[in-house]
């Protein structure tokens, strides 16, 4: 069947989840059947509540706790059976061809080996976004905990692709997870995300699992949609940069071995929260010396406890 399953995570989006929903009711029939399936994760704002009823099929999962994004993800791909599978974020509006010109690709003799498609992103002021990124490697991710990748970027490569303008077609390593679209068949091989990653990372993991598979990434510049970008997690930063330090390090344990995952993880736990203070204190950001320390605070008491439980 190549109809399109969206599945949207949703957590205390606000008004965003209905416009994101108002904005796939605009394209009318641009990609049908499509079907969508809204995994809530427990939000306590009400944004699930009393949800317009479109023209496509809607669906609502209520989870009595926060999942995480990729079990909720993984949820809520499991509720229809389309070919296609497109998981995207709240905070994203779609505009016209964002559903069909994917579509359109895959099923193209271009596509028959590309897994995961991805397009344009405009930001708040309309500019395009860089959302695609490289995959990490142990000694990138050690420049990176040092902050060498602001400093030296030709030396070391930062994680998002910002010297390319993002205005053409271009085979890449991993789109961005806020508009994933994905071939169900290669969804179920790969078995989903893996739900070991609560929220950030699972995309990008995801991604290096296809491509080992056969499977290539694409970004397509001709399909646009509007991405607001950090979402509800602007509201939590400490959080926000403790659930991202604890999947790159989930990360760094999955892919990496020997010294390379000794020394990267080394550099995550011990070199960038000085790094990050450093920086904090040299721009005189109080604040993000807090959070700093309050996330990487708790990210120490969890592995504490992960070691006492293996004991």
């Amino acid at each position: 069947m190549k109809g399109i399953d969206i599945v949207i995570v949703n957590w205390n989006s606000g008004t965003q989840l209905r416009e994101c929903l108002r904005s796939i009711e605009n394209l009318g029939n641009e990609a049908a059947p499509v079907t969508v399936t809204v995994v809530d994760n427990a939000s306590s704002d009400g944004s699930a509540d009393g949800l317009p009823s479109p023209s496509y099929a809607l669906r609502v999962i209520r989870n009595p706790a926060n999942l995480g994004f990729g079990r909720a993800s993984n949820l809520g791909a499991r509720e229809g059976s389309a070919g296609y599978l497109l998981f995207l974020n709240p905070d994203t509006r779609l505009h016209p061809g964002a559903l069909s010109l994917p579509l359109g690709f895959m099923e193209s003799e271009a596509g028959k080996n590309v897994g995961i498609c991805g397009v344009q992103c405009l930001d708040e002021t309309g500019r395009i976004a860089r959302c695609c990124a490289r995959f990490p490697t142990a000694w990138r991710l050690i420049g990176q905990a040092l902050g060498l990748d602001r400093l030296f970027p030709g030396w070391i490569r930062p994680h998002f692709l910002g010297e390319w303008p993002h205005d053409t077609d271009r085979d890449v390593d991993q789109v961005i997870g806020a508009f994933f679209f994905v071939r169900r068949a290669v969804f179920e091989q790969l078995g989903g995300f893996d739900e070991r990653f609560f929220v950030y990372y699972e995309d990008l993991d995801f991604a290096l699992r296809a491509r080992r598979a056969g499977w290539g990434s694409r970004y397509l510049a001709g399909a646009r949609i509007f991405h607001r970008g950090g979402g509800v997690s602007r509201q939590i930063s400490a959080r926000r940069l403790y659930y991202l330090t604890n999947s790159k390090l989930l990360y760094v344990r999955k892919h990496f071995a020997g010294i390379e995952a000794f020394l990267a993880s080394g550099a995550i736990l011990l070199l960038e929260p000085l790094a990050r203070s450093a920086y904090a204190l040299g721009r005189g950001r109080l604040g993000e010396f807090a959070d700093t320390w309050k996330a990487f605070g708790w990210l120490y008491a969890s592995l504490c406890r992960l070691g006492g439980n293996r004991r």
